[in-house]
């Protein structure tokens, strides 16, 4: 006999989502149960941010030495120990998972079930020696690596986000199959740990990103050392003693040591049976309203399985808006006009709201767009790394439309520009900042200054304070 489990909410998934509803709606006072038939904190903590960003700080600090001299301070080339710096990741996993852990939400009141969760009719879910009847679902399952359709891909081997960090194995040749935010910086990370490293993409790099923008990033890293390729389109891949090969199309043949596999993720919803509960899905994801609500009205969705941006900051804004519909009845909407993201190369590259060609398509004529380089930002000549700029897009009377940063810490500098778009203010509101000196944020301020540059001091201007001198 199954144990009968009646909660206030049934949250599936112990993601970065499923964990921020758990934990809110027990403090709340709601009963809850947490499904989740994996690894606590999901994508994340386990496979994704965490560890990604702990490597990118491993490299950073390798290519800091290596530019020494440029600040005059001359060292040894650095000494990379690969399995070290794998282990070194493993351990701020394992730091923050006793935030996520099974025994933190016990603690908080939540009823964690370890099993795979499987719907057995519209209110209920089977799981493990559980059945579940509860008030609300919340679907909270995340997404997993896309696995491209290339031949050969099924008899080689290979890497993705789920497995790459922990590889104690220094590649000699890591072949990137993806040009997203995960292809593009792990590539940059592991050339920066000693490999040689080509990304390949059938698309554009970073197609999410401002065109502008990518293409002085790729100049960037090309002047690393990685070879892009993208718009490039891939017939096989095949094994080789030392590896990996990968026929093009072109007929250029690239080996490689290992491979990667960054080409997009596909929504986990395969083992939740969601025809049996009446929930809609597409390839996308689970089909959901403005209010993260599913077709089922017993049931929400969150994070990367609803279908819409993959971030782990987009999982727990989704968590806020179901807490205020599932618990307090209030309609609380999504609005993703001033959601910021980043990828997190050196130089940062960080965007909130529109970029400039999404801009013109939509207002034509109307739109403005204001740019200011670091290279003409003080305290980056003082770091001596002045590669990037901020661009901003407003409409003709000043209305912020977006603003896309390429530079060291773009993904701080971006925050004053999302929240002016959240609060539809103008760019007068950041041209007349005080800002500290010397800091980066001044980069913002001059391009929010350079709206006012054409009329400021025009000849009209010019005439209106002669006028005035007369009067002494």
């Amino acid at each position: 006999m199954k144990r009968m489990l009646t909660p206030d909410l049934c949250v599936i998934g112990a993601g970065a989502g499923g964990l921020a509803v758990a934990a809110g709606a027990a403090q709340l006072g709601a009963e809850v149960v947490l499904v989740e038939r994996s690894a606590m904190g999901g994508d994340c903590l386990n496979f994704g941010c965490v560890p990604s960003k702990s490597m990118i700080a491993s490299a950073r600090l390798a290519a800091s030495w290596r530019r020494g001299p440029v600040l005059g301070i001359v060292c040894p080339p650095p000494q990379i120990d690969f399995a070290a710096v794998a282990d070194s990741l493993g351990r701020v996993v394992a730091t923050l998972a006793p935030n996520d852990s099974v025994e933190r939400f016990q603690g908080l009141g939540v009823t964690v079930v370890q099993a795979t969760g499987r719907f057995t009719g519209t209110h209920t879910l089977s799981a493990g020696d559980a059945e579940i009847r509860p008030r609300r679902f919340v679907v909270a399952t995340g997404s997993y690596p896309l696995v491209p359709p290339i031949a050969g891909l099924d008899r080689v081997r290979y890497l993705t986000n789920e497995t790459i960090f922990r590889n104690r194995e220094p590649p000699e040749h890591l072949i990137v199959i993806g040009g997203g935010p995960i292809g593009i910086e792990v590539a940059q990370a592991h050339l920066r740990l000693g490999a040689r490293v080509t990304v390949l993409d059938q698309g554009p790099l970073l197609p999410r990103d401002d065109p502008e923008l990518v293409g002085i990033l790729a100049q960037r890293l090309a002047g690393e050392g990685i070879e892009l390729c993208p718009h490039t389109a891939i017939h096989s891949v095949t094994s080789t003693q030392d590896g990996v090969a990968v026929q093009l199309a072109s007929g250029e043949r690239i080996t490689g040591s290992h491979l990667l596999i960054a080409a997009g993720r596909r929504p986990s919803v395969e083992a939740l049976d969601l025809a049996a509960a009446g929930i809609a899905a597409n390839p996308q994801g689970v089909v959901v309203d403005a209010r993260l609500r599913t077709t089922n009205r017993r049931a929400f969705a969150v994070g990367d399985v609803a279908g819409g941006p993959q971030f782990t900051h987009v999982a727990l804004y989704h968590a806020g808006i179901v807490l205020r519909n599932a618990l307090f009845r209030l309609p609380a909407k999504v609005d993703y006009r001033a959601l910021p993201w980043v990828t997190y190369t050196d130089p940062e590259l960080a965007q909130v709201g529109i970029n400039e060609g999404a801009a013109r398509r939509s207002f034509g004529e109307a739109v403005r767009v204001s740019r200011w380089p670091f290279a003409e930002n003080d305290r980056a000549h003082t770091e001596r790394d002045t590669a990037g700029l901020v661009k901003i897009v407003t409409r003709r009377d000043g209305r912020i439309l977006g603003a896309s940063i390429l530079g060291a810490g773009a993904g701080d500098l971006v925050l004053p520009w999302a929240l002016a778009i959240s609060r539809k203010l103008k760019i007068s509101a950041i041209a007349n900042l005080v800002v500290p000196y010397p800091t980066r944020g001044e980069a913002g301020k001059r391009a929010a200054g350079e709206f006012y540059t054409p009329s400021l001091f025009s000849p009209r201007t010019r005439r209106i304070v002669r006028l005035l001198a007369r009067f002494g």
